[in-house]
Parts: structure tokens; C-alpha cells; sequence
């Protein structure tokens, strides 16, 4: 991380001590319709706020890996991760009555082939195909909705 993108953090989480702040991986699981991108949006299980899927790094895999199982466990995503940070958001994770946890989340491209009916978080979350715009508006987080709304994946080269 560097200085500059510290000083676009919070004050909330800029304050942290560093070793109270977590990170997690998040994926922007999308498609291509009618040439146009749309991302795959999910509620989270407590608020039911609109989200990306994510989740705590796993021994043995990639950021990007981890964003990608992440995806399949919360929106029975099957598709290809790509290896290329699009950029990072912080948030509170909400851990118990009054108990927050400073997080910051490194966002990863999937590219959505196929969702299955059948996956570990089905009847947990809602699931739902937004086009950027649309998906910026529904989550709380400045900063993921700024890389919701600027999502273009022209960008992804022949990653994809």
C-alpha cells in the first residue's frame, strides 16, 4: 500500500494501529451482456446490504485464488479468476453487538462462466446482475462503488 492510497483511507482506519487492520479478498464476478459489462451483486447475511463476495486470505492460494473461493461459497459462482488488483475499499466488519473489526479489501476480477444452483451460502444471501452504475449505487462503501462504477474489463487485456 502506499502513501498515497493510506492517505485516501479513513480516518477511522488511518488511526488503527497497523496490526488492528485486516484484509480481505473481494471478487468483481462479471459477465458480458449485449456487450455491456454487469456485475453479479450478493447480500450480505446480517444487513442484507448489496456487496461482492469476500473473504479472509487462505494458506496456499492467490489473492485472486481466494477471491475466486470466496465467489463460489457465498454466489455459487464458477468462473476464472484474474490475476490483477483493481483496487481496494475499507470497511467495518460487523463481528458481534458493538464490535467492529477495521478492514481493508483488495478487489480481484472474476469473470463469471456459469452460476450454479447448488453451493455452500444458497438460501443465505441473495443474488442479483447489475449493470456497474446501478451496482455502485447500491453499496455502502465509497470506494467500492467508485471501482464498481469505473469497471471496465477492456482493461483485463487477454487476461480474460
Amino acid at each position: 500500500m502506499t502513501l498515497h492510497t493510506i492517505k485516501q483511507l479513513p480516518i477511522s482506519l488511518r488511526t488503527q494501529h497497523k496490526s488492528d487492520v485486516r484484509t480481505q479478498f473481494a471478487a468483481l464476478c462479471y459477465r458480458i451482456r449485449k456487450d455491456k459489462p454487469e456485475i453479479l451483486m450478493i447480500t450480505s447475511r446480517a444487513s442484507r446490504r448489496w456487496i461482492i463476495p469476500k473473504g479472509w486470505p487462505m494458506d496456499g492460494k492467490t489473492p485472486a485464488q481466494s477471491a475466486m473461493t470466496e465467489a463460489w461459497e457465498e454466489a455459487g459462482v464458477i468462473g476464472k479468476p484474474i490475476d490483477l488488483c483493481l483496487g481496494l475499499y475499507s470497511y467495518r466488519k460487523w463481528m458481534g453487538p458493538k464490535q467492529f473489526l477495521p478492514c481493508v479489501a483488495l478487489v480481484y476480477p472474476v469473470r463469471v462462466k456459469s452460476l450454479a444452483d447448488d453451493f455452500p451460502e444458497k438460501g443465505q444471501r441473495k443474488r442479483k446482475w447489475m449493470r456497474p452504475k446501478k451496482a455502485a449505487q447500491r453499496v455502502s462503501e465509497p470506494e467500492l462503488a467508485q471501482i464498481l462504477r469505473n469497471f471496465d474489463p477492456r482493461i483485463l487485456g487477454r487476461k480474460t
